[in-house]
């Protein structure tokens, strides 16, 4: 095959054979086998796509779960779906809104069913970039000046590219074409607000989900702006065009966990990823296994708390639950439509594993002695320790609210009385 190929939907047996000989190395790292009978995921079957176009799928609940995000949304008396939730969360999602709904008469909504599109050509003269190492260093703190935490590089891999993103004029399958010569994958995670996170499940907590996809909405753009000056070709790329998790840990940010996140060492699973593809030249870094989903394999925290119970209890399987589970993949994998359903009921999004994850934790030494104990040959105590201190007990939205209204910040605030975090 030619090397790089853009156009995964074409991707042949043989090539995917080759593919996962190739990256056989990164893929153990990744914590699933990735068989020859793969095959590229597509993006119609993605829950949220299927919910417009799968009658099975698609029902007045679903329908009123995209349309309280906007002024449709319901308001009721459980704590943390009052008028006032849902309008945070829903100005919390506006920048991600302007840009994703601006090309819909193009059957594109950019960040989502295709990628971010160009505002800034590429440069007619490029930029000598003859050390991939110092261009990397540079890339990365740029990132973080943008506002990106976490910035990790890796090699374009076509086997996690949908074979093909959606028209979302009529939900029909379209060629989910890149610009050819495209070498690289900067991966980027964007922390979510911890406190909010604590009040899941609530129309409050969509706010960090909302807050996290306008941020990276602004640093994708202007990173890829920044590298097409430079002469190079930069696509800005959220939830579009290929399978986030896989380039998230190839870059070497984390590892994959039961509750089908990235878990980071930084800040567990509440974090956020985008990426652009590029044909700057790069130096990418490697898989970190650092014995966080080995931990996973003893605690099923977030399969416990799961409410439609949509998680997975036991080994890693390559069984497909639904169209919505990808094909030829050895993992955990969770009951996508268990999963949405409850979302759809709630008219929200629900993140109770995030919020329960022993990994979802503190900077206090408890928290980084946890993390070591975790990690290492002493996991068994660590579990030991989590399971004593029981389930991180959620944040009551009425509380968040209070703290608003204190002269110390949200996030200063330490001794709550779930007790220490973990």
């Amino acid at each position: 095959m030619s090397w790089p190929s853009n156009d995964p939907s074409g991707l042949t047996k043989e090539e995917i054979i080759e593919l996962n000989q190739k990256f056989a190395t990164s893929d153990a790292a990744l914590g699933f086998e990735v068989s020859d009978e793969f095959e590229p995921f597509n993006q119609l079957d993605d829950m949220f796509t299927r919910a417009f176009w799968d009658d099975s799928i698609k029902t007045k609940e679903s329908d009123s779960f995209f349309n309280s995000y906007r002024m449709e949304f319901a308001p009721r008396r459980g704590v943390g779906f009052s008028q006032k939730d849902f309008a945070l969360r829903n100005a919390a999602w506006a920048v991600s809104d302007i840009i994703s709904n601006r090309s819909n008469d193009s059957g594109m909504r950019e960040g989502f069913q295709s990628p971010i599109g160009y505002d800034t050509p590429v440069a007619k003269d490029k930029t000598r970039a003859e050390n991939p190492e110092v261009e990397s260093a540079e890339i990365k703190r740029l990132a973080k000046l943008f506002g990106a935490d976490l910035v990790g590089i890796t090699e374009i891999d076509p086997r996690w590219h949908y074979s093909s993103r959606v028209d979302t004029r009529d939900f029909t399958a379209a060629p989910n074409d890149l610009p050819d010569g495209l070498s690289h994958v900067i991966v980027m995670g964007h922390a979510m607000d911890a406190e909010l996170v604590d009040t899941y499940p609530s129309a409050l907590a969509g706010a960090s989900t909302g807050l996290e996809y306008s941020h990276e909405t602004a640093i994708v753009i202007q990173l890829a702006t920044y590298i097409r000056n430079l002469g190079f070709d930069a696509v800005a790329s959220m939830n579009d065009t290929a399978l986030v998790i896989p380039y998230a840990i190839k870059a070497g940010l984390g590892e994959y966990g039961r509750n089908q996140m990235v878990l980071t060492p930084e800040f567990g699973p509440r974090v956020r990823f985008s990426k652009i593809f590029t044909s700057l030249p790069l130096l990418t870094d490697t898989p970190r296994p650092l014995g966080l989903r080995q931990y996973c394999e003893s605690c099923t925290r977030c399969a416990d708390a799961c409410p439609p119970k949509a998680l997975p209890f036991g080994e890693p399987t390559d069984a497909v639950e639904n169209r919505s589970t990808i094909t030829g993949v050895k993992k955990w994998s969770a009951n996508c439509e268990k999963c949405f359903g409850y979302w759809a009921k709630l008219k929200t999004d629900c993140a109770i594993c995030m919020r329960v994850c022993p990994f979802n934790r503190g900077n206090s030494w408890l928290d980084r002695l946890w993390f070591k104990l975790a990690t290492s040959n002493f996991r068994k105590l660590a579990l030991w320790l989590a399971n004593k201190r029981g389930t991180r007990v959620r944040l009551k939205p009425k509380d968040w609210w209070e703290r608003l209204h204190t002269p110390r910040s949200l996030s200063e605030n330490e001794g709550r009385s779930e007790g220490v975090r973990f």
